[in-house]
């Protein structure tokens, strides 16, 4: 893949804790690459990243979708004019804080269909993919942009459940249909709320190697219940533990 990011894309059933771990990989990249460009993408309607990075939204990316739709309609735009617009108001967009920026998918006005912003946020993530050293995705839940080849532009998918048959089914199949899109370079597992971890001995979980198991994490749930982002964790926290070890099993840490 020649894209110059690593492209750090997570997904699985709602309900998981898939933007908890996402937000933890954003801290752990920023605290062990400082100088890195690390860019952080809420590819998830249902939003919540935002907030577990401590970030305020300006603006999302189908409210910049609409703005250069506007502007094409009511001018003459080519395709070079059109890329270097939305170029432009994406970075205009961008909030940038702790080390790292940040961009929110948003949801769009009309009820339904997320066709027109998935197309472009696919744009958005392979336009974006030089100029980062490190892309992580929030996707959102189940399969919908896996089939729709959102996350073709990813190296590294992690599938994230807990040990609900339903969440680790729903996982097997993104990585069914992720393997025939040849979808990311790397694909794994990790399992979080684990009630358990020291009984799970498997190396991995339909088909795909476990990463990291994650047990129930007070100091988040407390975290998250006093509205405090990702930053002001403990770093003993184990949401922290699990998403360095997730990246050193992706080869993406030491």
């Amino acid at each position: 893949m020649a894209n110059k990011a690593t492209v750090i894309a997570l997904t699985g059933k709602g309900g998981v804790g898939k933007t908890s771990l996402s937000a933890a990989i954003v801290r752990t990249l920023t605290e062990t690459f400082p100088k890195a460009k690390i860019l952080a993408i809420d590819a998830d309607p249902a939003v919540g990243l935002s907030v577990a990075l401590g970030v305020s939204v300006k603006e999302t990316l189908d409210e910049i979708r609409l703005r250069v739709a506007a502007n094409v309609t009511e001018g003459s735009m080519d395709t070079q004019d059109i890329l270097a617009e939305a170029k432009f108001r994406i970075f205009e967009a961008m909030e940038e804080q702790n080390g790292f920026a940040f961009l929110a998918i948003g949801r769009p006005e009309a009820a339904g269909c997320y066709c027109a912003i998935n197309t472009y946020l696919r744009q958005v993530i392979s336009l974006l993919a030089d100029e980062f050293d490190y892309v992580v995705i929030d996707g959102e839940a189940g399969i919908e942009q896996i089939n729709r080849r959102v996350m073709e532009k990813v190296t590294h998918l992690l599938c994230v459940s807990d040990q609900s048959r339903k969440g680790i089914q729903i996982i097997g199949t993104i990585r069914e249909v992720a393997q025939k899109m040849t979808v990311a370079d790397k694909i794994g597992a990790v399992l979080n709320r684990v009630l358990y971890p020291e009984r799970i001995t498997d190396s991995e979980i339909e088909g795909m190697p476990l990463l990291a198991v994650i047990g129930p994490d007070d100091e988040l749930v407390e975290n998250d219940v006093e509205g405090l982002s990702v930053f002001e964790l403990p770093a003993e926290a184990k949401i922290l533990a699990g998403a360095k070890q997730a990246l050193v099993n992706m080869n993406i840490l030491e």
